[in-house]
C-alpha cells in the first residue's frame, strides 16, 4: 500500500474574509507586526518576518468574516502530481489555475465539509530589499520591532460537521499523520494533523452549528512564552478583545492567546514551545471526555464561545 504520510510539506497560506478590510490590514500590520507585501483591488497579501514564502495571509473584502481558502505546499512536483490524481479520484477536485502573486500552477479542491483548498509546489520565495534584509542570512527578513512581532504562520483550525469524513480525506488522499485526537463515546470530536516534524499544521474540531466549511482560528507563532504575555498587554492597550488566555493548552501544550481581528475572525498568538514529533513509531495521543473536562493544562476552563463561535456565524448568512 502506498505510504502518503509525507507528501505535504507544510501549511502554506490562508485566505481570510473580512467586512472591514482596512481595519483588518491595520490589525495584522500594526498589532501583529506583519508586513504588507502586495495589494490588488480588494485583496491584501501579508507575511510574518520569518515566513520564507512571499505571503502566508491573504485578506479579502467580503460581507462577512470566514475563510476563503487555504493551501498546502507539496514536498515535490511528483508529490503534487500524485496528490492531484488522488484528489480527482475522490471526486473532490475543481481545477488547475495560476497561483497568485507569481506562484506556480495550483490545483483547487474541496474538503468533504466544503472547505476550499489548494495544493502547489512551485512557489515564490520572499526576497527582502535592503530595508528589510536581516543581519542574519538564515532569517527571511529582519525582526520588525513592531507590535507582537509574530515570526511565522503556525497552524489552522477548521470546523467540520463530519470529523470522520474530513479525517479520511486528509489521511487517505492528502497525507499526514494524526498526532492527537479527542474521542467521546467512540466518536471523534477533534483531530490534529501533522505533515512534518511540527506537532500539527491543521486541526479539525466538531461544528455544532449545522453549517459547512467554517473557520475556527488561524495561528501565528512568536519566539517565546514571554512574548505571548506581552501580546496580551498589547491587545489590552489597543482595545483588542481577548477571548481567552494567556494560558497553556493540554492538547499539544501550546502557550496561547486568542483575540479577534476587526473583521470578526479569531486569531491565536502562540508559542508551540520546543515540542516536535521526531519518533518514527509515534502513536496518536487520545483524549477522552473525563480528561477534556479538566480544562486546559493548568486548569483554566475552556470558555463557551470557543466551542460555539466560528466564522461565519449563522446570523451573518
Amino acid at each position: 500500500m502506498e505510504d502518503i504520510t509525507w507528501e505535504l510539506a507544510h501549511l502554506a497560506h490562508v485566505e481570510l474574509l473580512t467586512p472591514k478590510l482596512d481595519e483588518s490590514i491595520r490589525f495584522f500590520t500594526e498589532i501583529l507586526g506583519m508586513m504588507l507585501v502586495e495589494m490588488h483591488e480588494d485583496c491584501a497579501y501579508l507575511r510574518a518576518y520569518d515566513d520564507y514564502e512571499h505571503y502566508t495571509l491573504k485578506l479579502r473584502a467580503h460581507r462577512h468574516a470566514g475563510i476563503g481558502h487555504f493551501a498546502w505546499r507539496a514536498r515535490s512536483k511528483s508529490a503534487l502530481e500524485r496528490r492531484v490524481k488522488a484528489i480527482q479520484q475522490a471526486n473532490l477536485g475543481i481545477r488547475w489555475h495560476e497561483g497568485e502573486c507569481g506562484y506556480g500552477d495550483t490545483f483547487m479542491f474541496r474538503y468533504p465539509d466544503g472547505h476550499l483548498a489548494e495544493i502547489y509546489f512551485d512557489t515564490r520565495k520572499y526576497q527582502p530589499d535592503e530595508q528589510h534584509k536581516s543581519a542574519l542570512k538564515n532569517t527571511a527578513s529582519k525582526f520588525p520591532g513592531r507590535g507582537m512581532n509574530v515570526r511565522r504562520i503556525d497552524h489552522l483550525n477548521l470546523l467540520a460537521k463530519d470529523i470522520v469524513a474530513f479525517s479520511a480525506f486528509q489521511f487517505k488522499v492528502l497525507g499526514g499523520r494524526m498526532t492527537e485526537t479527542i474521542v467521546f463515546d467512540e466518536q471523534p470530536k477533534g483531530v490534529w494533523v501533522s505533515v512534518n516534524s511540527k506537532s500539527y499544521d491543521l486541526a479539525i474540531t466538531e461544528d455544532h452549528s449545522g453549517l459547512s466549511g467554517r473557520f475556527h482560528h488561524l495561528t501565528y507563532a512568536v519566539n517565546s512564552r514571554e512574548e505571548v504575555l506581552l501580546a496580551a498587554d498589547i491587545a489590552l492597550e489597543n482595545g483588542i478583545f481577548i477571548e481567552t488566555g494567556p494560558h497553556k493548552h493540554a492538547i499539544q501544550q501550546t502557550f496561547f492567546l486568542y483575540v479577534y481581528e476587526p473583521g470578526g475572525n479569531r486569531i491565536e498568538i502562540a508559542n508551540p514551545t520546543a515540542r516536535l514529533i521526531l519518533d518514527p513509531d509515534y502513536e496518536t495521543v487520545v483524549w477522552n471526555r473525563e480528561e477534556r473536562s479538566k480544562g486546559q493544562a493548568w486548569g483554566l476552563k475552556t470558555v463557551d464561545s470557543f466551542h460555539t463561535r466560528g466564522t461565519p456565524m449563522p446570523e451573518d448568512l
